[in-house]
């Protein structure tokens, strides 16, 4: 059949056949050939089981019109259109990755199939046609795209939250920078301070005492020439004025210790932070007329270093500032304790209280600077506060840190 199909040489026909099936059964690819019909006059084991059918089952019938006849879509193929004859008709080898073949149940799988022309001299007498399944490959292919595609999106969230990430390290930055330049106000504002009273106070007490001085001297150079009544008088008067001058000295001295205390409390390093905390509250609560309930439960033998203990002092003052110019409260609770490995230091009014975003406020420098602060320490800062429901400031420092 094949020798009359494709012209073979009568008396080669039988011997010519068994060596094709033997070539066409040894490969794993599909193959079978057309006539210029289209109709089927050889097929391999291994294409007619892709197709689900026999090889007998297959011979003679019309391939195009067998397994190739729609699209992947459902959509009819032509066989004007197909790749396939046109091997023969034009002459036109082709070879096609983007097509289905269609199995005997009815169900489709992508192909990659390649069709070249039967020549006999000038003439065609057909076409052969390899094809293999490529489903695996669709599938390899369409998971790569997919994680492509994963791939693309997890950048794009990488992306966005590179910006987010830089937005907020150049918010924050700003922040910090707006922080340091408040702390640079407040450091020049304290040293005006300072300087307004150590001209104001202590300027006007030394001048007062260079001319009380001056009069001293003044008079005791006139003493020898005066009557004794007159010397007794003066006597009393020149008392009276080194009793002044006394009192004029003291309140220097005590100008002195407020300003030094002002800059840095001299009980913090005698006494310790302790003590200070203590000294503080109640300094505060009584210069701001509060009721102040204190608790403290601190080991004796427990102190923080100097550094620490600085920072804490600080934010433990900021609190109390913040108390002062914005609670209007009446009533301080301060509770310091040691638990669970940390130091937690409360304090809580019952003032006005405050909406949360206030203390988020690009502008609450006082609270940028104490969770600064307890941030270096390797703390945490919580402020707890509504309107009408007062403020709590809790501060957390893990001891090993501190």
């Amino acid at each position: 059949m094949l020798a009359s199909r494709f012209n073979i040489p009568a008396g080669t026909d039988a011997l010519w056949q068994q060596r094709l099936s033997l070539l066409l059964d040894s490969t794993g690819e599909g193959i079978f050939g057309i006539d210029l019909a289209g109709d089927c006059v050889f097929i391999n084991r291994a294409g007619a089981a892709a197709l689900g059918f026999e090889p007998a089952e297959v011979m003679g019938r019309n391939m195009h019109a067998l397994t190739h006849h729609s699209h992947a879509d459902g959509r009819p193929y032509l066989d004007d259109d197909c790749p396939i004859f046109n091997a023969f008709r034009q002459g036109l080898p082709c070879r096609i990755d983007t097509e289905v073949f269609w199995r005997r149940d009815g169900t489709a799988f992508p192909v990659e199939y390649s069709s070249h022309p039967i020549l006999d001299g000038a003439l065609v007498r057909g076409a052969v046609i390899t094809f293999v399944d490529i489903s695996s490959r669709k599938q390899a292919a369409d998971r790569l795209q997919q994680a492509y595609r994963a791939l693309e999106r997890t950048n794009d969230e990488l992306e966005l939250r590179v910006q987010a990430r830089t937005q907020a390290l150049s918010e924050a930055l700003g922040q910090l920078r707006e922080l340091a330049a408040y702390s640079e106000k407040v450091r020049e504002d304290e040293r005006t301070r300072i300087a307004r009273e150590v001209h104001d106070e202590l300027g006007s007490l030394l001048v007062a005492l260079k001319m009380d001085v001056n009069w001293l001297h003044k008079r005791l150079g006139e003493q020898a020439e005066r009557p004794p009544e007159a010397a007794e008088a003066m006597r009393q008067t020149l008392r009276c004025k080194c009793q002044n001058m006394s009192r004029l000295i003291e309140t220097a001295v005590d100008n002195v210790g407020r300003i030094i205390t002002d800059l840095r409390p001299s009980i913090l390093d005698h006494q310790g932070l302790w003590a200070a905390l203590e000294w503080q509250a109640h300094e505060f609560s009584q210069s701001a007329e509060l009721a102040l309930d204190w608790c403290m439960h601190v080991p004796e033998t427990w102190a923080l270093p100097e550094p620490a203990a600085m920072a804490v002092f600080r934010i433990f003052q900021e609190m109390l500032s913040n108390v002062g110019r914005h609670a209007q409260a009446s009533a301080l609770a301060v509770r310091i304790e040691c638990r669970e490995q940390s130091l937690h230091l409360r304090v809580q009014d019952n003032g006005r209280g405050a909406p949360a975003q206030a203390f988020e406020a690009p502008t609450a420098y006082g609270v940028m600077g104490m969770r600064e602060r307890a941030r270096h320490l390797g703390g945490t800062l919580h402020i707890d506060s509504a309107p009408g429901r007062g403020t709590c400031f809790q501060l957390q420092i893990p001891l090993e840190a501190a």
